[in-house]
């Protein structure tokens, strides 16, 4: 991701305005920084009610979710590419670990979380979720926020822009729920549920 855009929104320091993905075919969708920066919704809520135990939240972003587990007394570990997303996170006093989901992680978490898109890190969801298998338990799960049913699949090329600012551009990837299933299968996981709560939609993939 282009990280001096992402920081200076996440911080607040770009002025008021949406900042927006646009992706190689140029199409463009808004980052609702807001959201992330703000309490939990209730899809939030609905997607923490499936977590009981030591939880990894990849992308953790500036901490909503990661810093509600910590307030709820659940174990949980921030991890975020971003600086600003980490003073953020730290900041609601939950832990947080400035690196990448490829580089050195703990591993044995009960749950693992990749919401807000976050299985697009990297551009290819199946090697992600290869990845993160290797950091749950046996009998762990990891909830993955994905697009709406029919949606479509596959791998993009994206920028983040605000104003007259561009940055680089980086590998994404989209995964509808209706391909989850499959994904999962191909590196050893078991969908357990899908489920939506206001317009998101959300599956939980178990390590066997």
């Amino acid at each position: 991701m282009s990280l001096p855009l992402y920081d200076a929104a996440l911080a607040e320091r770009i002025p008021a305005g949406p900042l927006a993905v646009r992706y190689a075919d140029d199409t463009t969708e808004h980052l609702d920084i807001d959201r992330w920066r703000g309490a939990l919704d209730a899809a939030d809520g609905a997607l923490l009610a499936r977590v009981d135990g030591p939880t990894l939240d990849v992308g953790c972003g500036p901490g909503r979710l990661v810093g509600a587990l910590y307030a709820a007394g659940v174990p949980a570990l921030g991890l975020d590419i971003a600086a600003e997303a980490i003073r953020l996170t730290r900041a609601r006093g939950a832990a947080a670990l400035h690196g990448s989901v490829w580089g050195a992680v703990p591993g044995g978490w009960s749950h693992a979380l990749l919401a807000d898109g976050n299985i697009g890190i990297g551009g290819d969801p199946e090697r992600l979720l290869a990845r993160v298998r290797t950091l749950l338990r046996p009998g762990g799960s990891v909830h993955v926020e994905c697009a709406r049913p029919g949606a479509g699949s596959g791998p993009l090329c994206a920028r983040l822009e605000h104003g007259g600012r561009v940055g680089e551009w980086f590998p994404w990837a989209r995964l509808c729920v209706d391909d989850a299933v499959g994904l999962a299968e191909r590196v050893g996981l078991v969908s357990t549920s899908r489920w939506s709560v206001g317009g998101r939609w959300f599956a939980s993939l178990a390590r066997p």
